[in-house]
């Protein structure tokens, strides 16, 4: 769930994006359509706000025009416990009973040694 920082009320116009600057301020760009050459226009600031930035929070422009963060989610991080035990159990119940580990393969144990390959010598 976000959580409102500041109350900006930001109306956006189309063709436009609106983002949270390196000084914290909302600034906005004109957004590139149609793959042609277009030159080069530099970003507006929309209003000066100076949020500082937490490590670990993604900051963003909400539906109301507000500053708002959320927590990120951690790169590589497995989903709880709880979810995880709960598919396992509805999984258990599709095949009808717990896993079953497949039965290993047999395996050769008089095995014959490889063939020793020589190349044969050409004498000059």
């Amino acid at each position: 769930m976000a959580t409102k920082i500041a109350k900006t009320g930001i109306t956006r116009e189309r063709g436009w994006l609106y983002y949270l600057d390196k000084k914290g301020d909302v600034s906005r760009a004109k957004m590139a359509r149609g793959g042609g050459k277009t030159r080069k226009a530099k970003p507006q600031v929309v209003t000066k706000v100076g949020v500082t930035r937490e490590t670990g929070f993604l900051y963003f422009i909400d539906k109301d025009g507000d500053v708002a963060k959320t927590r990120m989610a951690k790169p590589g991080a497995r989903r709880s416990t709880a979810k995880r035990s709960a598919k396992r159990a509805s999984s258990a119940r599709r095949t009808g009973g717990a896993k079953r580990a497949t039965p290993r393969k047999a395996t050769r144990t008089s095995r014959k040694p490889a063939a020793r390959r020589t190349t044969r010598r050409v004498r000059r």
